[in-house]
């Protein structure tokens, strides 16, 4: 065994290439052990035991060990809670250094102070990096230095602060000669880890062809014009240097606006993190939902009686996907049609969204809901028929998700569109009066 090892702690990084955490591990001198963590603490609150995540994690795991064995190296997959898995390696190995990448929610922050305090008993030291996002923190603040909580001038100061070297990328790749040397480790199966395998097909990391008509498809469901490259984002399979990079290249500014959306949302949870269980606007809190449960079960199962709806929960349902746009329109019409609690909504999304993202997931449903920071105002309610003419004219989308909404079998409206448009205001009126 080596007088000393670096551990290269995988999460949410699941790659060689362009790997902040991986390059300067490689750059040391000890040899450098990857390692991943199925986390219990995660795992065990997922009723689903088809969850299709953990398929997709699992499946990527899997490409990047057989990648690591033609370097004579192997991937180290354990399973259990971080602090026990820790525990145990620390008295394995001789561990010199541990080098990991940011991650912002909240439990990751209070589990990586727990595991940094932990190897610190040992004399082991715990270092990360900046890998997901191309702004963090406070990076991107007011001459102020408050954080922003408006899009448009957070975005100004993003594209002001943008340099060539934020966009290029960790030559990890070149140093993997500097991998610990082993082909002993062995995955455990998703049977293993007490999950099945799912059955839902992943979207490819293919998103060059969509760069040039973005801005003109993006918004049309029925269109194949989005990149769907969310999922790989969210679990480190492509580094988000290289996607800022070509739409940068691309002078495709929509898409690189989605993505410095991503970093906005990453920012706001940074700053204020209550606003995973409360509104970013407290007033907001004082909202009367109806929370109705058999509606928000109709709603759930895409049985609404409005076609639009009811595609996008049903695309969801089965796909593990919904297009951005009819997202924010069943998101608008649960929070204001219905009114019921945005934080169901978001929890329901947060099961089936196979690019769960708590910040980016969070931010949307305060959109919505307009409770959250440079929100839709509370009397922007959207009709569900006018957006159906504007986003799916030729009812394209629909007819695929939806082929009985012509038929007798098909549901009536859950409820009225101008009654709930009024309902909705007198409820938020009344709220934000106190």
């Amino acid at each position: 065994m080596c007088d000393s090892i670096t551990v290269c702690w995988l999460r949410r990084d699941l790659r060689l290439e362009d790997n902040a955490a991986l390059y300067h591990a490689l750059k040391q001198a000890s040899p450098v052990l990857l390692l991943f963590i199925f986390d219990t603490t995660i795992l065990n609150q997922l009723e689903d035991k088809n969850d299709a995540r953990v398929t997709f994690i699992h499946d990527q795991l899997c490409a990047l060990n057989d990648e690591l064995v033609k370097l004579g190296s192997s991937l180290l997959v354990k399973h259990g809670t971080p602090s026990a898995i820790w525990t145990e390696l620390i008295q394995e190995y001789p561990i010199k250094t541990v080098y990991a990448n940011h991650d912002y929610e909240p439990y990751a922050t209070q589990r990586d102070q727990s595991i940094k305090e932990l190897l610190q008993q040992s004399g082991i030291e715990f270092i990360t990096f900046k890998d997901q996002a191309i702004f963090e923190k406070k990076e991107v603040l007011k001459n102020d230095g408050s954080p922003y909580t408006v899009f448009t001038p957070y975005k100004n100061r993003w594209m002001q602060h943008l340099k060539d070297f934020y966009l290029k990328p960790y030559p990890s790749e070149r140093y993997l000669q500097f991998l610990y040397k082993t082909t002993a480790f062995k995955l455990p199966t998703l049977k293993a880890i007490g999950f099945n395998r799912a059955t839902i097909d992943f979207p490819k990391k293919e998103f060059e062809r969509i760069l040039e008509n973005y801005t003109q498809h993006r918004d049309f469901p029925a269109i194949n014009g989005t990149s769907r490259i969310s999922i790989h984002l969210r679990f480190g399979t492509v580094s988000i240097r290289r996607l800022a990079r070509k739409a940068y290249e691309a002078n495709s500014l929509a898409w690189l606006n989605e993505l410095i959306w991503r970093d906005f949302y990453f920012m706001i949870l940074w700053h204020f993190p209550y606003v995973v269980s409360k509104a970013f606007k407290p007033a907001y809190d004082h909202i009367q939902w109806r929370n109705n449960e058999e509606e928000f079960r109709r709603w759930c199962e895409g049985k609404t009686g409005y076609p639009i709806v009811d595609a996008g929960m049903r695309q969801l349902n089965t796909t593990g996907f919904m297009h951005n746009r009819v997202r924010m329109i069943v998101a608008s019409f649960l929070t204001k049609h219905l009114l019921i609690d945005w934080r169901w909504g978001e929890a329901y999304f947060a099961k089936k969204l196979l690019d769960f993202e708590l910040s980016s997931n969070n931010g949307g449903w305060q959109w919505a809901a307009s409770s959250g920071c440079d929100a839709a105002p509370y009397f922007r309610i959207f009709n569900p028929d006018e957006q159906t003419k504007k986003f799916d004219p030729q009812l394209e989308y629909i007819k695929k998700w939806v082929p009985e909404f012509r038929e007798l079998n098909y549901p009536s409206p859950i409820i009225e569109h101008k009654f709930a448009r009024e309902r909705c205001l007198n409820v938020y009126k009344q709220a934000l009066r106190k």
